[in-house]
This record gives structure tokens, C-alpha cells and sequence, in this order.
């Protein structure tokens, strides 16, 4: 019997961007104030928790990824206050809080870092990973930013090179020392006594790097590393020294028991080249993170072959682990664009991969804008933000056209605030802004509000186990299986009707298209659609 403890095993997390969610003081940029002014939409859409991502102090060179003050609020984000505000009125709402903590690194504005590069020998010398030059000047090893380029960076004061996974000014902590542990351990508890509910954790498995510097030995041929597009030449290392050491999982175990303090959770994001098994590894027991989420999901390619593979992948490697499936973030395309390839309309995307997302075992993320069906935003050369984007420019056109501002009603500036955007609105958003699909009972919105009410009503899709149907070209279908039910769950995913066989007796529970019903009377399932059939009692386990 899953307990309130266990809220979590199951939960709808809606992720909101900050800087794009709802502006209440007129500077074009998002903040806390408006967050708390639209967190009504959350609690009625069905989500039970929101994640926020970083509002804490930052030059913003990451737009927030790069802290300065870990315990403090950007001051274009509001005050602490407007965070007790916001975390009260959530709890009134019946929302959880989640907070992006990003530990892995810093900004070089940080004063850590500040006193860390003056000198060897002060008290923050070993905080951040120094490493002399080769003899002929060279980085240390050929460790690759995720940003583009080497992972190390020239410091003239120190006289060494520093280490950064991201951005030159987005130095890596150096795990290695107790008294870095100890600090961040200080934040999160800081966080916690302000009455946050859980954390997702950014890179999680980039806390600790090879003391011994190894270099990364070159992919395989025909393989790359995931999470970062084949034109980034991160992708061809295989990423065995940089990343995913043991020595994190003695911190995570720390980090959980901080957490079990106050009764919050952990989600952790994970990019490594063996996914599911490094999630595993750190959602194992009771002491390591309560779930994590990887990237299987969040690539270009969607055909039903490689998604039943994702998920045969997902049975074998995970084992008992808690994944938090998502199908699209702050760092990854939209997915009704991203998988423009399967046909269909927007629309009719759109309502599929909300039933696929919710048809997954354990906790699942949506992002925001998602619930609207929205596509992904186009953004100029001229009005990019991202500095990702700069450096692979125009290959990957980076991270501004999922980031752009939420629409909220569909006048000239979409309801987000009254002065001129940090990103534009996008037209076809404004078109699809909540208030005009608020009042359409077919319209996406709508569908997801259905969806995640009767998910809700659903044991064998909050608490079932998953069991793979056999691949399909067109189909992709698995059963979510307690004692007394089975749920079969069917994606159409292709532009053509396709034939679903069915046992006598199976009865349709839910459609995201009204001709989704007539299978049961062994009719096609039309092109794009997705449905839940109820199979008679002997096929339960």
C-alpha cells in the first residue's frame, strides 16, 4: 500500500522556466510574484508538483545555471519573501515545490571561486579542479565542454588550468574535498528550512571527475554520447573520466539522508552514455536518490521501433529504479516539432504523446506549454539568447525555441506582461495562449485536464508494472499489469490506420480520438491516435 510518504512513486511534476512564465513588474522577464499568480493553472490542470528552475543569484550567463549566491534570490526573479510566498500558496493549492539545485558548478562570479583562484595555498584553494598544464602548455587532458571546445580554462592568477563541463565561466567544484560536500550541503538545507519539498539536481552525475585526470577514450564507431547533438564533438568521446565516478555516490547518500531529514525528495538528471544502468546505480535502495530521469527520450528520433527499444532497454537495465519520464524540457526541443516526423497534425501529436507520457510507469514531467500542444518556437540568429546556440549555430539552433514566453491569452503581448519580452512571443503560441483553449472543450488543454484526472482514477497506470508488446512498424503497445487489471496502452504512431488485435471482451477506456473507440469492435486504430483498453479478467497477471 503506497503511503503519503510515497507521494512521489507516481506524481505529474509541471516544470516551469521562470524567466518565461509570467512577468508582474513589467521588465520582460519572468519571476516569482508571477509564478505565484498562475500556480491556480497548475493545480487545475491536475499536476501534483511543480520544478522550478534556478532563480538564485547569477551574472546569467546561463540564464541561471551559473550561481553566484546559492542562498539568495536574482533580484529580476523577486526577494526570499516572494519565495515564502510562492511556496505558501503552492501548499495551499496542494502542490509540491521543487527546486533546480545546481551543484555541480558555480558561476566564476561565486565568491568561492573568487577566493579559490587567487592563490594556492588559501582556505578555497582545492574548492574548484586546478590541474597544471602538459610541459608544452597544453590543457591536461582532452576532456570536452558540453559548450563546445576544451573543458579547461587558462587562469593566469593561479597560474593553472580549472575545469568547467559547460561554460568557461561555469567552474566545476571539486567533489574530492569534504569541505565542498559540506558547503553544498549547507545550501540544500538552507533550501529546505524554507520549506522546499524536493530537489532536482542538475548533471548529478557530474560531481566528480578521475583524480587522476585519464583521458576519454574515442566512441565507438557508429556510436555517440547522448543527450548532446552528433554535431557536437562532446558526442564523440566516450565519457568515462570526465563524469559518473564512484566517488559521487558517497555525496548522494549524504545528500539523501539531509533530505529524509525533512521528508523532501530528489530527482536527478542524468546524461551518460549508459543511461539506464547509471540510473539504476544511483536510484539504488533507500539511501541514493529517490528517481532520476534520462535522455532516451529527448531525441530526434521517435519511430516505433526506437521507442520499444528505449523501453525493452528501460526493462532490462533499470531494474527496480524510479524513472521520471519527460518528453521535453528547458534543454530539448518541444516534442510535437521534435517528432514532426511521425506525421499527423500538431494537434493530434500533441494528444498522443500526452497519452504516451502518462502511460509510463512512476512519475512524469511535463513542461510548460506542453498541456497547450505547442511546437517548438522559431527564434532568429539576430534574437538568440543561448550562448549553446552561438557555438553551433546553425546545426543546433540551441535551447531560445522551447524557452520563449508562456502565451497566457492571445492580445500582442500574450498575457505575459507589459513590456517587450526577453524572447518573442511566438504568434502560432499566442494563437493556442490558455484563456482561448480554456474555453474549447476539444482543445489540447482541455484533453490533458481529462487525461490527467483520469489517470488519476487508474491503478494499473499509477501502480502496475510494465510489459512490452511485441515491436511493431507502426504501433507502439504495452500493458500496465496489477493482479485484478490489464491495461493494454496503443500508439498509433504512423500517418496510416493500423490494425490492433484485440481478445474478445476488451473494452476501451479512454481515446485521444473519438474512432479510437470503434476498435474494440475491431476496427483500425486511425492514423495518430492513442488508446486504453481494459482486457478481460484472465489476461490479468
Amino acid at each position: 500500500m503506497q503511503t503519503n510518504k510515497d507521494w512521489w512513486k507516481n506524481t505529474v511534476i509541471y516544470q516551469i522556466y521562470p524567466r518565461s512564465f509570467q512577468d508582474s513588474n513589467g521588465d520582460g522577464i519572468g519571476d516569482l510574484p508571477g509564478i505565484t499568480r498562475r500556480l491556480p493553472h497548475i493545480a487545475e490542470l491536475g499536476a501534483e508538483a511543480i520544478w522550478i528552475s534556478p532563480f538564485f543569484t547569477s551574472p546569467m550567463a546561463d540564464f541561471g545555471y551559473d550561481v553566484s549566491d546559492y542562498c539568495d534570490v536574482d533580484p529580476m526573479f523577486g526577494t526570499l519573501d516572494d519565495f515564502r510566498a510562492l511556496v505558501g500558496r503552492a501548499h495551499e493549492l496542494g502542490l509540491k515545490v521543487l527546486i533546480d539545485l545546481v551543484l555541480s558548478h558555480t558561476s566564476d562570479q561565486h565568491p568561492w571561486f573568487a577566493e579559490s583562484r587567487a592563490s594556492r595555498d588559501n582556505a578555497r584553494a582545492d574548492w574548484y579542479v586546478w590541474a597544471d598544464a602538459k610541459a608544452e602548455g597544453s590543457p591536461p587532458n582532452n576532456w570536452l565542454s558540453i559548450f563546445g571546445g576544451s573543458a579547461w580554462q587558462w587562469d593566469a592568477r593561479r597560474g593553472q588550468y580549472y575545469l568547467h563541463n559547460f561554460l568557461a565561466s561555469q567552474p566545476d567544484l571539486n567533489f574530492h574535498q569534504p569541505a565542498v560536500q559540506d558547503a553544498v550541503l549547507d545550501v540544500a538545507r538552507f533550501w529546505l528550512q524554507l520549506g522546499v519539498d524536493g530537489f532536482r539536481l542538475d548533471t548529478v552525475n557530474f560531481y566528480t571527475h578521475d583524480a587522476q585526470l585519464r583521458d576519454n577514450p574515442p566512441q565507438p564507431a557508429g556510436s555517440y554520447a547522448g543527450g548532446v547533438p552528433r554535431s557536437n564533438p562532446y558526442a564523440f568521446q566516450r565519457h568515462l573520466y570526465d563524469k559518473t565516478q564512484p566517488e559521487n555516490l558517497p555525496f548522494i547518500r549524504r545528500l539523501r539522508a539531509l533530505c529524509d531529514e525533512f521528508g523532501a525528495i530528489t530527482v536527478g538528471e542524468i546524461g551518460d552514455d549508459e543511461q539506464y544502468k547509471t540510473l539504476r546505480d544511483y536510484t539504488a535502495g533507500s539511501e541514493r536518490l529517490h528517481m532520476a530521469y534520462v535522455f532516451t527520450l529527448l531525441t530526434e528520433r521517435c519511430d516505433p521501433a526506437y521507442l520499444h527499444e528505449v523501453l525493452a532497454e528501460y526493462l532490462r537495465e533499470a531494474g527496480d529504479a524510479t524513472v521520471c519520464w519527460a518528453l521535453s524540457n528547458h534543454d530539448n526541443s518541444r516534442v510535437v516539432s521534435r517528432w514532426a516526423a511521425l506525421g499527423g497534425s500538431e494537434a493530434a501529436r500533441a494528444r498522443v504523446f500526452a497519452a504516451l507520457l502518462l502511460a509510463l510507469p512512476g512519475p512524469v514531467c511535463l513542461y510548460q506549454g506542453e498541456e497547450l500542444g505547442w511546437p517548438e518556437a522559431e527564434v532568429s540568429y539576430e534574437q538568440l539568447q543561448d550562448p549553446y546556440a552561438k557555438v553551433l549555430w546553425p546545426e543546433y539552433k540551441g535551447r531560445d525555441g522551447c524557452r520563449t514566453p508562456m502565451a497566457w491569452d492571445d492580445g500582442s503581448d500574450g498575457g505575459f506582461g507589459s513590456a517587450a519580452p526577453w524572447l518573442p512571443l511566438a504568434p502560432a503560441h499566442r494563437a493556442q495562449a490558455v484563456a482561448r483553449q480554456q474555453a474549447e472543450t476539444d482543445s489540447t488543454l482541455s484533453y490533458w485536464r481529462r487525461l490527467l484526472a483520469w489517470r488519476a482514477t487508474q491503478p494499473a497506470l499509477r501502480h502496475g508494472t510494465l510489459q512490452l508488446q511485441p515491436a511493431d512498424a507502426q504501433l507502439l503497445c504495452f500493458d500496465r499489469v496489477l493482479p485484478q487489471a490489464r491495461v493494454r496502452c496503443a500508439f498509433n504512431l504512423s500517418a496510416a490506420a493500423a490494425k490492433l488485435v484485440l481478445p474478445a471482451g476488451a473494452r476501451v477506456l479512454a481515446a485521444s480520438h473519438p474512432d479510437a473507440y470503434r476498435v474494440e469492435d475491431g476496427q483500425p486504430l486511425p492514423a495518430m491516435s492513442a488508446v486504453f483498453v481494459s482486457l478481460p479478467q484472465e489476461y490479468a497477471a
